[in-house]
């Protein structure tokens, strides 16, 4: 009777564990969901950039496309989010032709989603040029901030939108 009780207490606690995670990637998935529209900001050197966000595949994945110029060249890049069982996972279409993964962890007070590298399609090599980070900080509804960490040679390059809800 007491290995009953044991077994049905463990399974209890998996499941609430388990239910605890997916809540937290769910609450990370909708801060996403919630950037649904256009944004405008400018670069930390003041380069204007233009952000979109929306829901597709019946709500499951977000696609972003951030529309800016750098050295006075047009760059157009896509990323997706979606979930992936107790994960949320970014994908980066990249002007530098990879695609990185990362997986998001949350601040603990919700505030900041950090994407973190996990693997990449066309990346040639560990040391070949890829986005490594990214960092999301949610001011109010109509603000974030988006911080992308550009690996290069072993050094980050650092590009920081400001941005602000257009539509």
């Amino acid at each position: 009777m007491n290995r009953n009780r044991i077994a049905v207490s463990l399974v209890v606690l998996l499941a609430s564990l388990a239910a605890h995670a997916q809540s937290g990637t769910q609450q990370s998935f909708d801060s996403i969901k919630a950037l649904a529209g256009s944004w405008e900001g400018k670069t930390q050197m003041s380069d204007p950039v233009q952000v979109s966000f929306r829901l597709t595949a019946g709500g499951s994945a977000v696609m972003s496309e951030i529309v800016s110029r750098m050295d006075g060249k047009p760059q157009d890049m896509i990323t997706m989010f979606n979930i992936d069982g107790d994960r949320l996972l970014l994908t980066h279409y990249c002007e530098a032709g990879n695609q990185p993964r990362m997986k998001a962890s949350a601040s603990a007070d919700g505030k900041t989603l950090t994407f973190d590298f996990i693997d990449a399609t066309n990346l040639s090599s560990p040391d070949a040029p890829h986005m490594r980070r990214v960092v999301f900080s949610f001011i109010d509804g109509n603000h974030h901030t988006e911080e992308w960490h550009f690996a290069v040679g072993g050094k980050d390059m650092v590009q920081t939108f400001d941005l602000q809800k257009k539509s």
